[in-house]
């Protein structure tokens, strides 16, 4: 009688550490796909901080080597509006994904301000030089001609760097399309045979033209990512990536289209799809699928 207790007994014990030591690998594995999302995030808001300081430098420097007053005021004001984008950047935590969103935002568009003004002070420059030219052959107005060089001399390696920032692309209208094996979009990945990811590049005349290699990284609902086992440079560090694409980019607006074939289970959720290139992340965008 004992027997038939004790056996039992023992069989559900057996069962039941076999259980526990089951939910413990899953639960120590979620822990650290979890971190390896944080450290990407804080990277992520590491990279905007820096992009905020270096903002808010260049619009001093910039007050510095322009004498008009209009100019300076809209300056200033460009540059306390990046100082307290900032200040809200560094109070937001990482994880908390809408503000991030938000502030990637207004990181755009103070790329593109800061990129307006770099060719504003670009052309009174290039105005500047023609004004040079012009007094070499009308002496008479040789002296005022140096009195407006002086008063629009930009420093050339200054106006490198901003060049350079300005010039950084920017990925817009981003989808992330769940194809059936049929062609037809789905909002259910367990039918899923195919992840269509489609971005412009938007219009850039201070860019440099050429072939340039689009990054796209898609991130599961459980921190993995699609990997084909390339990657890439970004941040001091090798970045898995989903899928890439090499195209002619000769500064006008371009369209790119990317393809995923799904050789394994995809889970519900949301999915980020991040796009990098030239050494950034220059757009980013998540979608949630039932």
């Amino acid at each position: 009688m004992k027997k038939k207790i004790i056996i039992p007994a023992l069989i559900v014990i057996a069962l039941l550490l076999a259980g526990i030591g089951y939910l413990y690998v899953n639960l120590d594995k979620q822990k650290k796909e979890n971190e390896e999302m944080q450290q990407l995030a804080e990277l992520d808001k590491k990279e905007m901080e820096n992009e905020y300081e270096q903002f808010a430098r260049q619009y001093s420097e910039m007050k510095t080597q322009i004498n008009n007053d209009s100019i300076v005021a809209q300056l200033t004001q460009e540059q306390l509006k990046t100082q307290q984008l900032l200040k809200e950047l560094r109070e937001v935590k990482a994880s908390d994904a809408r503000e991030i969103t938000r502030l990637k935002k207004e990181l755009a568009t103070c790329r593109a301000v800061i990129r307006s003004y770099v060719l504003e002070i670009d052309s009174l420059n290039r105005l500047n030089q023609n004004l040079v030219a012009e007094n070499t052959r009308v002496k008479g107005e040789y002296e005022e001609a140096t009195r407006q060089i002086e008063s629009l001399n930009v420093d050339k390696a200054s106006l490198s760097e901003k060049v350079a920032i300005a010039a950084q692309l920017d990925a817009t209208n981003i989808q992330m399309l769940a194809k059936k094996k049929n062609g037809k979009t789905t909002d259910k990945m367990k039918d899923c045979k195919n992840i269509q990811v489609n971005f412009s590049i938007a219009r850039n005349v201070t860019a440099t033209n050429g072939v340039k290699t689009f990054y796209v990284r898609i991130t599961t609902p459980s921190g993995t990512v699609l990997s084909n086992g390339g990657t890439f440079a970004y941040e001091n560090r090798q970045l898995e990536y989903s899928m890439k694409k090499s195209v002619e980019y000769g500064g006008e607006e371009t369209a790119i289209t990317t393809y995923w074939n799904v050789a394994e289970f995809l889970q519900d959720g949301t999915y980020k799809v991040s796009i990098f290139a030239d050494g950034h992340m220059i757009g980013s965008k998540s979608f949630a699928f039932k």
